[in-house]
């Protein structure tokens, strides 16, 4: 019972808080700054709350959300195709506080997020080639 108490004010806590930060924060002004890579704005200005700046999952919100939200530099997201993180973006992860962008970002601009995203992730080649067994 007391966990289900504690669910409730949770939930209850990030309604009233995305309620405010709706009204509060201007998308255009942030998203219209010029971009360093394609995407770039779009993703600060939607994403990193939660994602964080380099997309750890370790957003100024992040501590607030469980599940926690996703590490978008990790393997399992690295190897998920670009048509299911676009079906990420675009409509969400049920039970989760991943919303969907489908009807805010434009088609265009979540491909811009998506190309942001791949960017993050870098791959370092392996120094040298191992000797087999």
């Amino acid at each position: 019972m007391e966990r289900l108490a504690r669910q409730v004010m949770l939930i209850l806590g990030l309604l009233s808080w995305g309620g405010s930060l709706w009204g509060a924060q201007d998308f255009t002004e942030v998203s219209s700054q010029p971009d360093r890579q394609p995407g770039e704005g779009i993703y600060q200005a939607h994403c990193a709350e939660c994602h964080g700046p380099s997309g750890h999952g370790d957003g100024p919100r992040a501590a607030l959300l469980a599940p926690r939200p996703g590490n978008l530099v990790s393997a399992a997201t690295s190897t998920k195709t670009d048509e299911e993180l676009l079906a990420i973006i675009s409509r969400g992860v049920p039970r989760t506080a991943m919303r969907g962008w489908e009807g805010e970002l434009s088609d265009a601009e979540q491909r811009k997020v998506l190309a942001y995203i791949r960017s993050l992730v870098h791959f370092q080649a392996p120094t040298q080639t191992p000797s087999p067994p």
